[in-house]
């Protein structure tokens, strides 16, 4: 008998692509040679190498000497970030963010406080979007660097990033937008956007895990993380990840070619999981904004139901999906993206992000339609039991 598993957790990380994981075989097994050497073997590792900083550069409207590869988003975050600051600490020392924010940036920006740095962090609106007002207001004349997160990774918000770039723009403040959630899967251009620096990660995107890049406008200075060589032009040293920065590259490419049609696919899932949902279960409540969220992505409060309680009663049934809260030393918080928003703790604790992907269609969407109000009204019972 076949084993039912579906995989609603596109968000957190994503199968690699067959056509991927070919290209990187050949990059680990043909072309495997150290970048940095000056033989014929080093020589072609170069050529793939540069290709994919090509074409991840076109995806992303850029021009390849600003592509800077890394370990993934969150060192990319922490460059922008960290390395921004300190190399620009005559300019000024006050930086923009907001609450909801990955980790990768809050901590970043904890790390600079700690360090003698100003951070303002902006709050969303009940929606979880940043307003470009907010933003504004913010602004100080020691203001050397705003980051706001183009996708939330939580609820599929999408901010107004384009808007709050062509403020940073227009007061000579840096603008850094972490791009994790959202490249690949909605359009990311760089001019468009107004971002001197953006970070993406490729096992977002069907890629391999522990590659990702920095997109870093030429003229702007950061002071390196790392060091023990000159690769990546000093920005991030040590011998490139070459399978990882050509799978990102081949994840990238086929993104890019299917993201018209995916993104249109998944908003038809996406809606008709909620809408489903909310016509068989009272007092459920979809966090984020109705229409400006990613495609396939629906972060859900069910009312009266322990979130971890339905994770694991879900994935009893072959589901895999995540909870709006972390757990810790055994401990499990609320999400503080969604406290952010407004949201009780209680009902922020009751939250599970579906997120969709190429794993999913109608079949898989339909077995979660039957299987969670069957466990939203069993868990609902045992707590009106209890």
């Amino acid at each position: 008998m076949k084993e039912t598993r579906f995989y609603f957790d596109h968000s957190a990380t994503t199968r690699v692509d067959p056509l991927v994981s070919e290209a990187m075989v050949k990059a680990m097994n043909t072309d495997f040679g150290n970048p940095s050497s000056v033989h014929s073997f080093g020589r072609d590792a170069r050529v793939l190498l540069e290709d994919a900083r090509e074409i991840i550069a076109g995806t992303l409207n850029a021009n390849p000497a600003e592509v800077f590869f890394t370990s993934g988003g969150t060192e990319a975050d922490n460059i922008a970030l960290i390395g921004v600051m300190e190399a620009n600490r005559k300019r000024g020392d006050h930086i923009i963010t907001s609450k909801i924010e990955h980790h990768a940036v809050l901590d970043a920006a904890h790390y600079l406080e700690e360090h003698g740095f100003k951070v303002s962090y902006v709050s969303p609106d009940r929606y979880g979007m940043i307003q470009p007002e907010e933003v504004a207001d913010a602004i100080t004349p020691d203001t050397v660097l705003i980051s706001i997160m183009h996708v939330n990774n939580e609820i599929g918000t999408i901010n107004p990033v384009e808007e709050i770039g062509k403020i940073a723009q227009q007061k000579n403040i840096l603008f850094h937008t972490d791009a994790v959630q959202s490249f690949g899967k909605i359009e990311v251009d760089v001019e468009k956007i107004n971002a001197d620096l953006l970070s993406i990660s490729s096992h977002k995107i069907y890629g391999p895990k522990g590659c990702g890049a920095l997109y870093l406008r030429k003229g702007v200075d950061v002071t390196p993380r790392t060091f023990g060589g000159h690769q990546e032009r000093d920005v991030r040293t040590g011998t490139e990840n070459l399978p990882g920065a050509v799978g990102l590259a081949q994840a990238a490419k086929i993104c890019q070619e299917k993201i018209a049609d995916e993104s249109s696919r998944l908003t038809k899932l996406r809606d008709r999981l909620w809408n489903g949902l909310s016509d068989k279960l009272a007092d459920i409540h979809l966090n984020g904004h109705p229409e400006k969220r990613l495609p396939g992505l629906n972060s859900i409060s069910f009312a009266g139901v322990e979130g971890e309680a339905l994770l694991l009663s879900l994935d009893l049934k072959g589901i895999a999906a995540s909870t709006g809260s972390a757990c810790s030393s055994g401990k499990t918080t609320a999400s503080h993206v969604l406290l952010s928003m407004g949201i009780t703790p209680e009902i922020a604790q009751s939250s599970i992000r579906f997120s969709m992907g190429r794993e999913n269609d109608d079949e898989a969407v339909g077995y979660l339609l039957e299987v969670v109000p069957e466990l939203v009204t069993k868990l609902r019972q045992m707590s009106f039991d209890m």
